[in-house]
Order: C-alpha cells, then structure tokens, then sequence
C-alpha cells in the first residue's frame, strides 16, 4: 500500500494504585495507657483486629484484609493464630460434603 502510513501506539503499563481512604474513629487519650500501647501500636493493633474480623465473617479475603492491615498476606495467614482465627475458612456446607466424600471412598475400600 503505497502511501500508507503505519502507525503503532505506544502501550505503558501502569502499575494500578488504589485510592487509599482514611478512618478516623475517636478514642479517650486514656486507653493508650490502660492497654500499655502506644498510638501507632494501637492504630496497628485496631488495622488488624478490624482486619481479622472481616476476614473471620467472609466479608474481605486473606489479601483483601492482609492489605488492610498493611501487611504481607503470608505474615496475616500466620497471625490470625494469634487472634483465634483458622487461616482455613470452610463452611460448614463445605465440611459435610467433605466428610460425605471421605465415607464413600473409605466405604468403596
């Protein structure tokens, strides 16, 4: 094609950055000293504890809450045994229909 002009667009990836929002919850000055913490520690501690609930209720998944507490997932996987929590989180649905499976096979053997 005589003439013709080729045209190639130039393609930069962008690494994605969400928009980060900030919570502001109002506490008594006097907590800090009643939990022997300071404030960045009791912020880091709340992050966590807000955090693994969310994760606990099926609301956030484990990287979903390890971003909200700021921290790498395999690092919250780890601490939720800390906080009581199972890094498995299986329904109870999800537990019969296993051990339904496991009767069959072992019933078949």
């Amino acid at each position: 094609m005589k003439g013709a002009n080729l045209h190639l667009a130039s393609v930069f990836l962008v690494p994605y950055t969400p928009t980060i929002k900030t919570l502001s919850i109002p506490y008594p000055e006097s907590l800090l000293g009643s939990l022997h913490v300071s404030e960045g520690e009791f912020a880091r501690e709340a992050r966590m504890a807000m955090a693994v609930k969310l994760f606990d209720t099926g609301r956030l998944s484990s990287g979903q809450a390890a971003d909200l507490a700021d921290m790498p997932r395999v690092h919250f996987l780890y601490e939720l045994g800390r906080w009581g929590v199972s890094a498995l989180q299986t329904t109870e649905d999800e537990l019969e229909s296993d051990q339904s499976i496991a009767r069959t096979l072992h019933e078949s053997h």
